[in-house]
């Protein structure tokens, strides 16, 4: 009987060891935020990180009581990699962590209200992570971490879980909606639709198809990058038609003046690494996504489909290059007013900022319709490839054409 007890007694320790989310040992840290975050304290004791970590690691020993809130650290990648040095440095040399970069290189961001960017209630909700001193907008004071993301975009705080991180979903938060709609396009098309049905019917083989993290990070690999990057532009390019319409493009990113000569703007584009500067860097991109594609499907089948991706952006190109061009006449006739020293032709960076219907309509074309058109074509989605894009795009470019005629009808016959 007693034996029994014993038994019972051992067995209900370790069974309330075991499930309960908080383990006995609570630091100074705890013992507050149990009261005022709970589950904060609850997400990182269910973390690995707790095993060895506590809560100063990562956000010092300066804050003690609500008395001096302001004085806790918060961590940056800086933080990260003092432990995880591999995945921090290929953090560092991928496309993520120049998202601040990307959105400081836009010539309205500063224009923008408080909230929208460094409220992080906009772009900057993915895009600014980093701020620590949001009081001092736009002045000298301004302070930023090194980098616009980090870790827990993708690793949540407090529990920093790497199997949260590997799903799918982890991406969802950026990578949707008007402009980047990769969530949209992966989770309609067979690959996403094979994983999250197979991960909900037959877990074990659910990775018979790929997640986002299969392409974009082989093998765990943490420097995100893409052959295209975030413009599908690159350069030099061999086919001659198709640069002719690139030439158009990038004088309306402001790379390139109005005669041709690159302006200090492409050093932006270089810095941000929006685009593809040379063959080599071209090559290299596309080779990891190649042999990628390649451990589940033939080569045959990889080349083709990838040289058809290839082809939507030219077409994509092909009209987008005659609407930028409709524009830029309107500008060079009058048609248009622009701002003193603004450049030939329309400046697609500032987006939504433009003061004409026909503007609005190349803005969209550029940041919605021309997106969608190549995303959907590289994610095998090709209800988006068509109908949210190429077909958006000819019906923009037909808009286009009838406004700018209009415009110039109404400015002959004004007095």
């Amino acid at each position: 009987m007693a034996k029994n007890i014993l038994c019972f007694s051992i067995s209900l320790f370790f069974l309330i060891g075991i499930s309960s989310p908080l383990k006995a040992e609570v630091s100074k840290c705890e013992e507050c935020h149990i009261k005022v975050s709970p589950k904060q304290v609850e997400d990182f004791k269910r973390g690995e990180m707790a095993k060895s970590l506590d809560c100063t690691d990562c956000h010092g020993t300066d804050h003690q009581s609500e008395a001096d809130v302001g004085k806790a650290q918060l961590p940056a990648i800086a933080t990260c990699q003092g432990c995880h040095e591999e995945q921090a440095e290929q953090y560092l040399s991928g496309k993520h962590a120049l998202g601040l970069v990307a959105l400081e290189a836009m010539p309205y961001t500063h224009m923008q209200p408080e909230a929208f960017i460094e409220g992080q209630k906009g772009c900057g909700g993915c895009h600014t992570l980093g701020i620590t001193d949001q009081k001092a907008r736009g002045s000298d004071k301004r302070k930023y971490y090194p980098y616009g993301m980090d870790c827990q975009n993708c690793h949540t705080r407090h529990a920093f879980s790497k199997k949260e991180a590997a799903e799918p979903e982890a991406c969802k938060t950026c990578h949707m909606g008007f402009d980047h709609a990769q969530w949209e396009m992966y989770s309609g098309a067979k690959h996403g639709v094979a994983y999250m049905i197979n991960r909900d019917v037959d877990p074990e083989n659910k990775h018979r198809a790929p997640t986002c993290q299969t392409c974009h990070m082989p093998n765990g690999n943490h420097r995100v990058f893409s052959a295209w990057g975030f413009l599908a532009v690159r350069l030099p390019e061999d086919d001659a038609e198709w640069m002719g319409y690139r030439a158009a493009i990038l004088k309306a990113l402001g790379v390139l003046d109005p005669e041709g000569s690159p302006t200090p703007r492409l050093e932006v584009v270089k810095a941000g690494k929006v685009a593809r500067l040379s063959k080599e860097e071209f090559a290299a991109e596309r080779k990891r996504y190649v042999d990628t594609c390649r451990q589940c499907h033939s080569p045959n089948f990889v080349a083709h489909n990838m040289k058809n991706a290839d082809k939507m952006i030219k077409e994509a190109d092909k009209l987008f290059a005659e609407a930028i061009e409709i524009v830029a006449g309107l500008y060079r006739d009058g048609i248009i007013p622009r701002k003193k020293d603004a450049p030939a032709y329309p400046d697609l960076l500032t987006f939504y900022d433009v003061n004409t219907k026909i503007e609005q309509t190349l803005y969209e074309m550029f940041m919605d319709h021309r997106m969608k058109t190549f995303q959907g074509a590289f994610h095998l989605n090709y209800d988006y490839s068509t109908w949210y894009g190429y077909a958006k795009m000819k019906k923009d470019l037909v808009e286009i054409r009838e406004t700018a005629e209009k415009m110039r009808q109404d400015k002959k016959l004004k007095p």
